[in-house]
């Protein structure tokens, strides 16, 4: 009887961690042909998220998405339904539970009439100019057109493909998507409001 007890707390705890919010986000999403298409959450907790989507994938598809103030997510489409998709959402025990408070703090926004949340608010730095390191160590001038305390966008010459770990000014980076006239990234580590534009500013970078 107690380890019967015991079982249901334990799936009590998981259904609450795992508790949909009803929340709209725009965002994008890539399939594994890597084409990108628009979305719209519908939905989210941190094991699975709802898109409202033009394109449908297959299930059981990996797919990767950029959602405005949560960042990237990947996974496998659990389902497909009219006009979208749900998926599941894969990470670590501390990614889920960053991704938990964020929800949370979306979700109780409104009702207690609270800021916006800047966490990943996209901003645009007043000292544009930085340098891209290429792990060959190769360096080059770049432009950050803005940039959140998880990623950045960033206009440049050179288009590092999709994968390539990079410094940006003095921060390690990925490269996650490809832009008209640059590319995306996602930092090694989110980084701190107070050091990000001194962390991603290189004095003097040559242009």
């Amino acid at each position: 009887m107690a380890d019967a007890a015991h079982k249901l707390r334990l799936n009590t705890a998981e259904r609450r961690r795992h508790q949909r919010v009803p929340v709209t986000l725009l965002g994008r999403f890539m399939l594994e042909d890597q084409q990108e298409y628009p979305c719209q959450t519908i939905n989210m907790s941190p094991g699975g998220v709802a898109l409202i989507a033009p394109v449908l994938p297959r299930k059981g598809e990996r797919v990767v998405a950029y959602i405005d103030q949560i960042g990237r997510i990947e996974g496998s489409v659990a389902r497909v339904f009219e006009h979208g998709f749900a998926m599941t959402i894969s990470g670590t025990l501390r990614r889920r539970e960053k991704l938990a408070e964020v929800l949370t703090w979306l979700a109780n926004r409104g009702k207690l009439g609270l800021p916006e949340d800047r966490r990943h608010a996209r901003l645009a730095p007043r000292d544009p100019r930085s340098i891209i390191t290429l792990p060959t160590g190769s360096t080059f001038p770049c432009l950050v057109v803005d940039v959140s305390l998880s990623g950045a966008a960033v206009r440049s010459e050179i288009r590092p493909p999709v994968g390539t770990r990079i410094t940006l000014g003095r921060t390690p980076a990925r490269v996650v998507r490809q832009l008209e006239n640059g590319f995306a990234v996602e930092f090694a580590r989110y980084q701190q409001l107070s050091t990000l534009e001194e962390e991603l500013r290189i004095p003097d970078p040559g242009f």
